[in-house]
């Protein structure tokens, strides 16, 4: 089984916090992420939108793009509202042969706003869950016919956040709609990893290797603390200085025949965790528990032709 290894450029930048950013450009991000052994990066803000500029960035760093985020408001807002923003990403994308957009809504979502307590989050009732979930299958299906396809990410303070919330959305959603399995976002949520693997494993398609620090976790009050609050206290972290089993978590991946991309996503404060650092500790870590797995990591970045 072959595996690939991919980072986030959230550990340098966050987008939602400025102040847990480094002061690092984009060619330093992918230089430093490919010295720690990883083959590819995850699209972050300062990646330029124009093909012929990124390809040479990516080829120079020897590293592909594995993926990126879509801000979708599929929950309120119009199909033809998102067909309309998604198409110049997709156009992007296949430009530069990315696996996958990453789909994460943001409708009705709190993930990005700190005066709102975790306890807050948005819920949708049964009948709005199927709406929503057969609004997503077609909107995946119209991209896969685009030429990218999507994966979905449950997500922290969002409408998809709880495991229960994650059943729900998978068995109302169809195959159009292929799954991102967050190991940190369903954990941080109170869900069983392994038992979300072993129930949706036939739609995963990309996989986030998110440790957590349960330690953090626990001590939020969640009816005070915001998503963004619990980042800027450490609740996130990469495999190996976490909470997480990824022996395990990988393992079980192995045993369904997942292969493709598990790509960190760590965003902390780069200042007390120094993104080189945490990249190195991130990427031996993995490499222990995929050969243990029995996982081949491939270690081409940049395609040779």
């Amino acid at each position: 089984m072959k595996a690939k290894l991919g980072m986030s450029p959230i550990a340098w930048w966050n987008d939602d916090l400025a102040e847990l950013s480094d002061d690092v450009s984009l060619e330093e991000c992918l230089r430093q992420s490919r010295s720690a052994g990883f083959t590819g990066m995850e699209m972050g803000r300062r990646f330029p939108n124009d093909p012929a500029v990124m390809l040479p960035i990516l080829k120079a760093a020897d590293v592909t793009l594995c993926g990126g985020w879509f801000s979708g408001t599929l929950v309120d807002e119009e199909m033809s509202t998102n067909k309309d923003r998604i198409q110049p990403m997709i156009e992007l994308f296949k430009a530069v042969n990315a696996p996958c957009i990453v789909y994460g809504e943001v409708g009705r979502s709190i993930q990005g706003d700190r005066s709102k307590p975790l306890a807050t989050k948005p819920k949708l009732s049964g009948d709005e869950m199927k709406a929503y979930a057969r609004r997503l299958t077609e909107f995946g299906e119209w991209c896969a016919e685009q030429g990218m396809p999507l994966s979905y990410h449950h997500h922290m303070a969002a409408v998809v956040e709880t495991e229960p919330e994650l059943d729900a959305f998978m068995r109302h959603s169809g195959e159009g709609i292929p799954l991102l399995l967050d190991a940190g976002h369903l954990a941080f949520a109170g869900g069983d990893v392994l038992r979300a693997i072993d129930n949706h494993h036939k739609r995963i398609s990309h996989v986030h290797v998110k440790d957590v620090r349960m330690d953090v976790i626990d001590k939020l009050d969640r009816t005070k603390q915001s998503f963004l609050d619990a980042v800027a206290l450490g609740a996130f972290t990469v495999p190996g200085d976490g909470s997480l089993d990824f022996g395990a978590i990988v393992q079980r991946f192995a045993d369904h025949g997942y292969e493709g991309w598990f790509v960190v996503e760590a965003e902390q404060d780069p200042k007390k965790n120094p993104p080189l650092k945490m990249a190195q500790v991130g990427h031996k870590e993995l490499m222990r528990v995929m050969t243990a797995a029995g996982y081949t990591v491939e270690t081409q970045g940049f395609p040779n032709a």
